[in-house]
This record gives structure tokens, sequence and C-alpha cells, in this order.
């Protein structure tokens, strides 16, 4: 099964794989990434009439030991985005480069080497633990599938070993998921990520459906884990205040694209395209006399369809800044300043 299969077995021996001072090279890179997804119309005679341009044309790089964040409004891509990383959506087109391995193009037996170094962490903590399985086998059936640990009585004692690290006393092996608060379900869904040695996890919206205080207890959690294990996280949300507490870089998406790409703190004290400059306006201040007082401008307009997204910029029809090239040209990312990159040819 090639490299990924070697890589595999030497991580799951407890080897440090692609994390070694010699290897410098990025964890993982996304080159002109598309996702679309067919629209069809006809009952019985069906044809295609369209394409959702959900993910369209997105460069990406994540390193080692690094958290990304990826934020942007619902419906902008985040979340097919991740999925097209995990596989569990095919991309109609680009690579996504693992550890060297293109593995958008890898077939199911090398898709089944390559779980075990990735893992993800769902949305929803209600939804994402299958409510007929105890704890105990949540957690551990991916070890039973993947062949980690078949010893039943070692796989408890590791069950164990991650509800404690979790947070969680090891005594909740033995309930059900609805015997649990979501807190509590999300640090199950946590454990159950880490139940392989994962490298890289992408917490798909991971506590936007907590509580604020639990909220706070997860990102430390989820802080503390990758100082432990050195993983890497791709953290989709759109709480801009948990990115910050969290990642050292952000990509901003808007329409299946990325407009701004930076540093956690120079996008946020730096914000160059409008659309982020918007974004970062839109979040309200803690202080009500400040909050009545400040001049906020929502933006203009609505998103525009994704199945016919506009030509040129995609943010062109809801820019205060648009001028006319920007109906006709598509603009690149390129770097205004350094490791600062933007999609727009009109900020300077």
């Amino acid at each position: 099964m090639t490299a990924i299969a070697g890589d595999v077995a030497s991580h799951a021996a407890g080897k440090p794989v692609g994390n070694t001072a010699g290897n410098q090279g990025p964890l993982l890179q996304v080159r002109g990434l598309r996702m679309h997804f067919p629209v069809t119309e006809g009952m019985i005679a069906r044809r295609h009439v369209g394409d959702v341009k959900a993910v369209d044309g997105v460069d990406l790089v994540i390193g080692r030991g690094e958290t990304l964040g990826l934020v942007g409004e619902s419906g902008c891509g985040k979340t097919t985005m991740g999925r097209c990383i995990l596989r569990l959506e095919t991309p109609t087109a680009g690579e996504i480069l693992y550890d060297g391995v293109d593995i958008a193009k890898l077939g199911r037996r090398d898709l089944v080497a390559l779980r075990r170094r990735i893992q993800v962490i769902f949305q929803d903590p209600y939804s994402s633990l299958n409510p007929r399985m105890k704890v105990g086998s949540i957690i551990g059936e991916p070890m039973r599938v993947h062949g980690v640990e078949p010893d039943a009585g070692r796989r408890s004692a590791r069950v164990a070993e991650l509800l404690s690290l979790c947070g969680l006393n090891p005594n909740f092996a033995d309930r059900y998921p609805h015997e649990m608060s979501g807190g509590q379900r999300q640090r199950v869904g946590i454990a159950r990520a880490l139940a392989l040695n994962p490298e890289f996890i992408v917490c798909d919206e991971a506590v936007s459906a907590l509580d604020v205080s639990i909220q706070a207890q997860i990102i430390n959690l989820l802080e503390d884990l990758r100082d432990k294990f050195n993983l890497t996280y791709l953290f989709i949300a759109h709480d801009l205040s948990v990115v910050r507490h969290l990642c050292q870089r952000v990509a901003v998406m808007y329409l299946g694209r990325v407009v701004e790409l930076a540093a956690c703190d120079e996008l946020f004290d730096n914000p160059l395209h409008p659309y982020t400059r918007a974004l970062l306006a839109a979040v309200p201040i803690p202080d009500p006399v400040v909050e009545a007082t400040r001049a906020f401008q929502p933006v203009a307009g609505e998103v525009p369809s994704p199945i016919n997204p506009p030509p040129g910029c995609v943010f062109h029809p809801r820019c205060t800044l648009a001028v006319a090239e920007c109906r006709r040209t598509r603009p690149q990312l390129r770097e205004l300043r350094p490791n600062h990159w933007v999609a727009c040819d009109v900020v300077q």
C-alpha cells in the first residue's frame, strides 16, 4: 500500500512520522481544489443543468504542529473543504498532498491506512455519537476496526486512559451518550479522534453547539492536546474570538474561495480584504455603551448563488471598493505584506 501504509505502521508503533527535525516540509498542501456538486432536474430523464461550486479553486498550506483557522459565513464552503481533505468527498479537481502523497487520487485500500493519521471532531456532539453504543465501545471501535489494539483488555485500558486525558471519569465508559451533557459528549468525540494516535485533526465547528463556558473548556483542552502530542489542526469555525485564541494562521473564505490568509494577530489587527474588514466589523463589542455608539455599516446585498457565482471577483457585487476591473478579472492571492496574502487587486 505504498508509502502511506509504511508511515502509518511506523506511527502506530510510536515512532515519529513526518515530524523529525530533518523533515521540514508542510504536512498538508491543497492546490487548486474544486468541489462542484451537480444540479439535475427531471424525474425520469434527468439532465444536468448546473453545478453548486462549493469550493472553487483553493490553495492552502498547513505546517506540522500548526493550527490553521478557516472562517467565513455559512455556505462559503468551509465544511466541504474539510470533508474533501478527509476524503469524505471526492474532489472534482485539484490536489491534496498529505505528507507529499496526493490523497485526492487514493483508492479505498490506501484510504483505510490514511484514516489512522487523519481524524475529525464533528460539530454536533448529539448526532455524531451512536446512541445505541456505550462510550467505551464508541472510543474503542476505531482501535478494533484498524487492528491497533486487538486485545479487549488492553483496549479497555486505553479507553480509560483517553477518557482521563480528555477530562472525563473512566467510569463514563459504561454510560450511553444520552446520559451525558453536550460538553461531555464533545470530550468523548475528542477521545475517539485521539484513539488512533493521529497527526492531523479536522475540527469542524467543534465548539459551536456548546455553551460559552463549555466552549472555553473544550478550546483549552484542544490547545493542551496540540502541545502535548504535536497535533496539527484545521479549525473550521465562524466564531472569530475562538479562532483568535487557538489558531496561528487564519484563512478567510467567501463563496468557495480564499480571499485572505495571514497570521492570526496580523489578520485581526490589520485586515486588508474588504470582506475580512466587514466580517470583523460585524463582531459585537461586549461593552453596551461602546456597542451602542459605534458606527457599523453592514455589507450591502445578499450572498450570490454558488450555482452561478459572479464573474471576476466574487465579492465585487457587495464591495464598496469595486472598480470595473473587478467585474472582469478574478484576483489571485498575492503577498501584499510578509506572509499576508490577499485576493484583491484594489487594496495595496
